[in-house]
């Protein structure tokens, strides 16, 4: 067994539930929808490549344009973060199916267009599917919801997807970790997203976790 295999058979057993073998592979769906904020996505999956983790793109049409009038990318370049990815209407890729193992999917950032989809279980396109099938699987499902203010819909459709299972997680800055940029707040706050399925990235400051050799006054 190589180095990798270990490693990724570690995070699955860290992310097992009762329901679940520990042998499920170290994959992880990530969805971009179209919401403001894209940088979320694309952040990332440059982070997870400094992991074990297998990662499987999808990407919604609207994502697409977002990436073009908030960054510099180029969607060939985002793409070849990734270890797979699927077109917006791919519904016959791997992920659109329950059979295929996965540790679950990440939104990030998730519209509040794609959160009714997956709330109501209409599967227009491959992002709401594969959020669907990770639903009714019993697979950690995060959505980065990207939207304020909120109206009751919206609400109501995250107390529908966190009823299924699901963990709404909007990108909130942590203030005590002192963030000394923009880069800072939105590391941190994949960080934690990540934490929900067990992969702990290092160097994440932590409430009551100090640097070495630094004790807080009693």
């Amino acid at each position: 067994m190589t180095q990798r295999e270990k490693a990724q058979r570690k995070i699955s057993a860290a992310n097992a539930r009762p329901h679940m073998p520990t042998h499920v592979p170290a994959r992880l769906i990530v969805g971009i929808s179209g919401a403001s904020g894209v940088v979320f996505g694309v952040r990332l999956l440059e982070l997870l490549r400094e992991t074990m983790i297998e990662t499987h793109l999808v990407m919604s049409r609207a994502a697409a344009v977002t990436l073009a009038y908030e960054t510099n990318y180029k969607l060939k370049d985002v793409q070849a973060l990734a270890d797979c990815c699927y077109g917006p209407d791919d519904m016959a890729a791997p992920v659109s199916s329950g059979s295929y193992l996965t540790l679950g999917m990440i939104v990030a950032p998730c519209s509040v267009k794609s959160l009714a989809e997956i709330a109501s279980g209409v599967t227009t396109t491959l992002l709401s599917r594969a959020a669907d099938v990770t639903l009714k699987e019993r697979r950690r499902l995060v959505l980065m919801v990207r939207e304020t203010p909120l109206h009751a819909g919206h609400l109501k459709n995250m107390l529908a997807v966190t009823e299924m299972g699901g963990v709404i997680a909007p990108p909130v800055p942590a203030l005590y970790t002192g963030p000394k940029d923009l880069q800072s707040v939105i590391d941190h706050n994949l960080a934690r997203a990540l934490d929900l399925f067990g992969i702990h990235l290092e160097g994440v400051k932590r409430w009551g976790e100090e640097a070495k050799g630094v004790r807080r006054g009693k």
